[in-house]
């Protein structure tokens, strides 16, 4: 479908504040993903970024920012709110939720920046990226 060498894809777009804009982040990347010939897995990009657009609407302050590199090979998702606060992992189950548990399973690195006007949360995928499931822990 492309090539080895595919050119980076570059999404940075401003969500509106609403829970609507998880679906329509799903929808953005996942074409996206779809365009550049992503090779690994699509549902675990889609998942981080309902985790992390999620975590940003029901966290953070203001509308959150997605931006996305991705090529063949690799994923780069950023998603960014005007918050102050960081967020901290913490214990998976359904009092807490499970959004940074999920996002550091699926991922082969994440992270979060403070940013001068808030914060961006990242993580990256890489296809052939053998993830742990929540069972095998």
């Amino acid at each position: 479908m492309g090539s080895k060498e595919a050119q980076p894809y570059h999404v940075d777009t401003r969500l509106p504040e609403e829970m609507g804009s998880i679906t329509a982040s799903r929808q953005i990347i996942g074409e996206a993903l779809a365009e550049r010939g992503y090779q690994g897995q699509h549902e675990d990009v889609l998942l981080v970024v309902s985790e992390l657009v999620t975590n940003a609407l029901v966290h953070g302050d203001g509308p959150p920012s997605l931006r996305m590199r991705a090529d063949a090979s690799s994923v780069r998702i950023e998603v960014s709110d005007a918050g102050a606060e960081l967020p901290r992992p913490r214990e998976p189950g359904p009092g807490d939720g499970w959004g940074l548990h999920v996002v550091r399973l699926l991922s082969t690195g994440w992270g979060i920046a403070p940013v001068e006007d808030g914060k961006t949360v990242w993580c990256e995928l890489t296809a052939g990226f053998t993830r742990i499931r929540p069972a095998e822990i």
